[in-house]
């Protein structure tokens, strides 16, 4: 592809199957598609971004479904390799007594096969900014060696690089995400810490101001850190912290908010916003994408996000 691109991404493509009923008992699924890096691409997209995403598709009874919505999407895709693997698959349940049910199928998958082979330079260097997640990291050394790899091509091509540890147990493990994390953290300009999940399990710091001055020390540009204690999000850039609070307190379904949040910033900054205007506009596509079930199928789209954004 030829067109210069804002945002290049790296990660696994997973398909959605959920519910507002308790799985024990529903009768159907809704299917969609998901994954952390793959909903921060969507999101991107929906502003009006360039976006390209990066990952293998299992030849199974989904991949038309998968390479067809992401077209449509307005991704490109021209980096996603076919591979005779399977697809990976998550369940998602939403009762109505706001429990949440969640179960991941992602072992062996298409994605996992993601190796050094599949990082391009030319590709990475017609883009403004790369990103990608400890979860891509997590699916396999192999897919942990091609995230090294595009780091290393972005920064000495002079891209902006991001970066968001999303930490679950349900993925890899304290050390493991901590390795990972030390992989790359020499890489990172821009750094998306959850309080909850990130900084209190992978880091012994529990201040967020002494958090975000520990990263500057290491040569981290901007951090933003999400605070569901103190119900915002605290940004740190050139020496100030500033505070934006969420968009909205009461939520529906937070599965990948997180990650519909640093979409939404990378589009801001890629259009040139500052990062403290950038987690502004992001908190609204947060907030827009957590009143709904479902990861990418809740993302807002352009028209609804500048409206309410030109709001606050």
């Amino acid at each position: 592809m030829d067109e210069k691109l804002d945002i290049i991404t790296i990660g696994e493509g997973l398909i959605e199957l959920s519910s507002d009923l308790s799985l024990s008992l529903a009768q159907s699924l809704d299917k969609y598609y998901g994954g952390d890096t793959l909903a921060a691409a969507v999101a991107a997209r929906r502003l009006g971004s360039r976006v390209g995403y990066i990952t293998r598709v299992g030849c199974d009874y989904f991949k038309e479904f998968l390479m067809d919505s992401w077209q449509a999407e307005g991704l490109d895709i021209s980096q996603v390799k076919l591979t005779g693997d399977f697809n990976g698959l998550y369940l998602l349940a939403r009762p109505k007594n706001g429990s949440k049910e969640f179960s991941y199928y992602r072992k062996k998958t298409a994605a996992s096969k993601l190796s050094i082979e599949d990082i391009s330079e030319r590709y990475i260097e017609n883009a403004k900014i790369f990103y990608t997640s400890g979860v891509s990291q997590s699916l396999s050394l192999s897919a942990k060696e091609a995230v090294g790899k595009a780091f290393a091509i972005a920064k000495a091509k002079g891209l902006t690089t991001a970066y968001d540890p999303n930490y679950s147990p349900l993925l890899t493990t304290i050390e493991e995400a901590k390795e990972s994390f030390d992989d790359v953290i020499h890489e990172i300009d821009i750094l998306f810490l959850s309080e909850k999940n990130d900084v209190a399990k992978l880091f012994e710091i529990t201040s967020i101001e002494k958090v975000i001055k520990y990263f500057w020390d290491l040569g981290v540009n901007t951090v933003v850190i999400k605070s569901s204690q103190n119900g915002g999000y605290y940004t740190g850039y050139a020496g100030d912290i500033v505070f934006c609070e969420f968009f909205y307190t009461q939520t529906i379904d937070t599965t990948c908010s997180g990650d519909a949040f640093n979409g939404g910033f990378l589009h801001a900054v890629s259009s040139g916003f500052s990062p403290f205007e950038a987690t502004k506009l992001a908190s609204v596509v947060s907030g827009l994408q957590s009143q709904n079930i479902g990861a990418i199928k809740s993302i807002p789209t352009k028209e609804e996000v500048y409206r309410e954004y030109e709001k606050i």
